[in-house]
Order: structure tokens, then sequence, then C-alpha cells
């Protein structure tokens, strides 16, 4: 580990009770005082973020305000108070006398979080891992992505000050850099939780160093979707073009680079929802990659995608200086059942795969078959027979289910649920989205027959 990251570690390690025993107002304020400064900073961070992602800069401005707004949003949970439960003593509880009882909800310590490409601000540095932490009561240290690192150095040092001078204790907020110190800051006994959100290669890799340690601690990652998308025939026959046409505008959406982007679309196989679809996608012209990184691990993946024996191509993309077009693919139920492992497989760039089925039973055979996704999208009528049984397939195997809508944009807001069973996430029961994912960095404790004025707020 480095002298730097050490550092910041032993830091945090020592901010963790000054932070969590801060009044919730105070706490709240702090975060507020976030918000305000990266609101007051934009025309400093766009253009950074602009430079360093290749985002357009109407995309980055919204997305900064979904920052700011979570920030504020989870100031709310905080002045509103986290779950506590009390029992009062009960000489006369059926199984015996009861104790008096206090259900607390505590933090766990420092938290490291590694910061994601595809959201340089809301997945990032000050997004809703960095902000959850914080409402929860935890230090956090955050690994930089290599992808921006002037807007990460940028970001992290408003945060910073905004925090201290919001009162907060030196030590609660830090940012290093480096793959190396990254995996040495999950090792290390200070930290107590981590949270991710990248590859599923790189996600699995730092999910094992955490389950391994002497103590191990919780791992909160988020690694991969395909994110299916099922059209029923009575919906196919009802508005195939309006389905092709959201299909086509939501898995290019970003140039595909959202892990909520749909990669397989299930239709009848007598439907021409294909020809729609690429007749829709060849109007969509290139656009930029994040990085040559992302770039070079997209070209990989479709080319495996692409090269596999029971796979056409239904519109042939390019790759110029100006990045990619999309690039449509097709197979048969049938043959992606004989084979999911390759064809179920997320490729992070404008690429989809449509699976043609012949029937009902083959449809819900393939739901099925499926590993964990963040969603679920079925595109029906109310009528159709097979929407109840394919909705609860769908309920087993991700974190959202969709109903005639488009898995791409994840709503700020208290009921969302960004997770899903593994491999889209490690841990299925909580979400990274919304004011419940504070909830992955709180542990509760019962405090019994402990006088009042000893209790924790």
């Amino acid at each position: 580990m480095t002298d730097v990251t050490d550092a910041l570690l032993d830091a945090a390690a020592s901010a963790a009770r000054p932070w969590a025993e801060l009044p919730d107002k105070t706490r709240a304020a702090a975060l507020e005082a976030v918000a305000g400064a990266l609101d007051a900073a934009a025309d400093e961070l766009v253009p950074l973020a602009r430079e360093e992602s290749r985002l357009p800069e109407a995309r980055l401005r919204g997305e900064l305000v979904r920052t700011t707004f979570q920030l504020r949003s989870f100031a709310g949970q905080v002045r509103e108070g986290f779950e506590v439960i009390e029992d009062d003593a009960d000489p006369d509880w059926p199984t015996g006398p009861r104790p008096a009882l206090r259900r607390v909800l505590m933090p766990l310590g420092p938290v490291v979080v590694f910061a994601a490409s595809n959201f340089p601000f809301a997945f990032s540095v000050a997004g809703g891992d960095t902000a959850s932490a914080l409402a929860a009561g935890c230090p956090v240290v955050v690994k930089a992505h290599p992808g921006h690192p002037k807007l990460s150095d940028a970001t992290a040092e408003i945060v910073r000050a905004a925090l201290l001078g919001a009162g907060a204790p030196e030590g609660t907020f830090a940012l290093f850099h480096g793959e190396a110190a990254g995996r040495d800051a999950v090792l290390d006994p200070r930290t107590k939780a981590v949270a991710f959100t990248g590859s599923l290669r790189g996600g699995r890799a730092l999910y094992d160093l955490a389950v391994s340690r002497p103590e191990p601690i919780p791992f909160y990652g988020e690694l991969g979707s395909v994110n299916p998308v099922f059209v029923t025939r009575a919906a196919a026959q009802a508005r195939a073009a309006e389905i092709a046409t959201g299909y086509v505008d939501s898995f290019t959406l970003g140039t595909g680079q959202f892990c909520t982007k749909p990669g397989l679309l299930l239709v009848p196989s007598d439907s021409r929802l294909p020809e729609l679809a690429a007749e829709h996608a060849r109007t969509k012209g290139a656009t930029a990659m994040l990085n040559e990184r992302i770039g070079e691990g997209y070209t990989a993946g479709l080319d495996a995608l692409r090269g596999h024996a029971s796979v056409r191509v239904l519109v042939e993309g390019t790759f110029g200086e100006d990045g990619p077009t999309p690039t449509l693919l097709a197979t048969t139920a049938a043959d992606l059942l004989a084979d999911s492992e390759a064809l179920a497989t997320e490729c992070f760039g404008p690429t989809s795969l449509v699976v043609t089925y012949d029937d009902e039973e083959q449809l819900l055979a393939v739901a099925r078959s499926l590993e964990g996704q963040l969603t679920g999208t079925v595109h029906g009528e109310e009528s159709d027979d097979v929407a109840r049984p394919l909705l609860a397939e769908l309920s087993e195997r991700v974190g959202r289910v969709l109903w005639n809508g488009w898995p791409t944009g994840v709503s700020v807001t208290p009921a969302m649920h960004h997770g899903g069973p593994y491999p889209a996430t490690t841990a299925p029961l909580h979400t990274s989205v919304g004011i419940t994912a504070s909830a992955r960095f709180l542990r509760p404790v019962a405090f019994q027959n402990v006088p009042g004025h000893l209790l924790p707020r």
C-alpha cells in the first residue's frame, strides 16, 4: 500500500466515530453543502468531464443535476432519521419477562467506493455510493476511475472542502488513484465495506478479495446485465413499429454504455420487428465511446458475439474517428437456449441481439434460462395469457420488472431498486439508487436495559 492511501485510510478510521456522532442536522447540512458547491462549480467541472469522457455537454449537465439531487435526497433522509425499533419492558410477556430494547442502525465505518466510468458524476466521486455512505454516517475513500482522473481530482477537492466547511471531521472524505492501491484498500482492515460499479471480471476479483480477508466485509458490486426485453405476440401485432423504434433508441442511448441497456430482444419469429429495428438502427450515426480502453473492450466483445456460428448480422456497424455506429445481430431462441453463456452476455456498447421465438413455451424457457439481471421488460397486452407467468419468471431473476417501457433511465426515487441477483450484483437485497441505498452501510444493534441517557440518538 502506498503511503498516501495508508494515510487516507488512517484518517478515515479516525473520522468514523466523530462523523457518525454528529447531530443529524449537521450531517444533513454537510451533504447539502456538497450539493451546493458542486452546482456552483458546474462551469468548471462540466468542461473537464466533456474532455475526459467525450460525453455531450447537455448530458453531463443533466447528470450533475442528478448527482446533486441525490445528495439532497440523502440529506432529507438523514433529517428524517433511520429506523429505530423500541420495546418497553414487559414482565408479563408470553414467552417470559421482556427486557427494554432499542434496536438502532449503526454505521459500518470507512467505506471504499470504486468510481464508475460511464457516469462521471452520478456514479463516480460524488455519486450515489458516496452520498449514501456519507448519509449513513460512514467516511468515504474513493478510488478514482482512470477514465476521468482530472475531473475526479477536481470533484474530490470540492467535496472535501464543502464537508470540512460544514463541520465534518478531517478524514471524512478522500480520493486516491491506482488499481494496486484499490486492491490493497479492499484488503485493509480499516475498510469496513466496499461499493463497486464496473465489469464482471474486475468486480468478481475484488469481491473475492473482500470475502477472503480474516474479517470478511460486505462488497456491493454492480457487475453486468443484458436486461432482456420480451415482446408478446399480441404486442408485436399491435405496435411493432413503436416497439422497434423504442428498442433501438434505448440500446443506442449513450453509445450503448448504460448498465441497463437492453441487450436481448425476444420477438415472435413471424414478426416484422427485426426488419423494423434494422431500418431504424441504420438511421443512427456514429457516437463516441468513453475512452479507448472501453472501445477496445467493446470491439472484442462484439467480435466474439458476431462470430458465433448461430448469429447473423442485421445491421453491420462501423467504427470510425467519431466512434461506432450501431450493430444489430439476430439469433433464435433455440440457439440461445443451446449456448446462453456465449449469447446472453453483456456487450458494452451500441450492439444488441434480436432473438426470435416460435411459441410462448419457448419464450418462457428463455426467461427461465437467464442468470440474474438488473432489469427485465415485458412488452405485452393486458389480455396476454403469457403475461402473468412471464412476469413471475422475471421477478425471480431481476431487480426491476418493466411493463411496456425501456430499462435505460433509472429514476432517483424512494421506491427504486437498482440491483439484482448475481451476476448483476453481488448483493441482491440492496439497491445502489434511491434513498434505501444507505441501508448497505448500516448494521442493526440492539441495546438491552441500557439507561436512556446512555442510549445512542
